[in-house]
């Protein structure tokens, strides 16, 4: 199995603690969004994933076959589905559904706005100053992370939902982890910071940070 990644991604961020918590091996080939004008952009990455966009995962299926899958919660989805080790997702069908809207709540609303390409056209394409982007992705990750909080409310104990990990957490860490490196003031958000801390202590949530793969500079 394959992950082609970048260790700043959010998006691979998710499916690298997918990986380490499920216990599955991998190879992990990075993609440097920014060097060179970016090697997602590269005719051998385009050939994997149109979308220009990390991660991609290559799966060998049998000698003749291999499935390559793209889009962070999709990957995640898949390895949850063929390895049943930690499950990451409730067994019943509203907790389920209640898991994978906390989860999208993150995937598709917070973490759009803070993602590589949409930073760079703020910048290359509206002609927005440092100053302003930054004030422009701490507005919506705030009223993002505002809105997660109130929901946690209702679900969380230990982790997003209930005391055992699910999908939302694989969500969250890594974008609490983007807001602290964007400079957002988190002392507002007391539930998503106990989870956040919860999750950090253990191995497999500490394997996955960006600065411990090997493509970290």
């Amino acid at each position: 199995m394959k992950l082609y990644g970048y260790w700043r991604s959010s998006a691979a961020y998710r499916v690298r603690i997918a990986l380490h918590l499920k216990g599955i091996e991998f190879e992990s080939i990075p993609v440097h969004l920014v060097k060179n004008g970016g090697e997602q952009h590269k005719d051998e990455y385009v050939a994997l994933n149109s979308s220009h966009l990390v991660p991609t995962l290559v799966d060998k299926i049998d000698e003749n076959s291999e499935v390559v899958l793209n889009q962070s919660i999709a990957i995640i989805d898949y390895l949850d589905a063929k390895f049943t080790q930690m499950p990451l997702y409730p067994e019943t069908l509203t907790e389920r559904a209640l898991v994978q809207a906390l989860s999208l709540d993150i995937a598709c609303e917070i973490h759009p706005v803070n993602n590589l390409r949409i930073q760079q056209y703020l910048v290359n394409e509206l002609g927005i100053n440092d100053d302003d982007k930054l004030k422009w992705s701490h507005h919506w990750m705030s009223k993002g992370f505002a809105a997660f909080e109130a929901k946690l409310q209702t679900t969380a104990e230990k982790f997003c939902f209930g005391n055992t990990i699910t999908v939302a957490d694989l969500c969250l860490i890594p974008q609490v982890y983007n807001a602290i490196r964007f400079g957002v003031d988190m002392k507002a958000y007391p539930i998503i910071n106990r989870v956040a801390e919860n999750c950090n202590q253990l191995p497999a949530f500490i394997a996955a940070l960006p600065e411990n793969q090997p493509d970290a500079v």
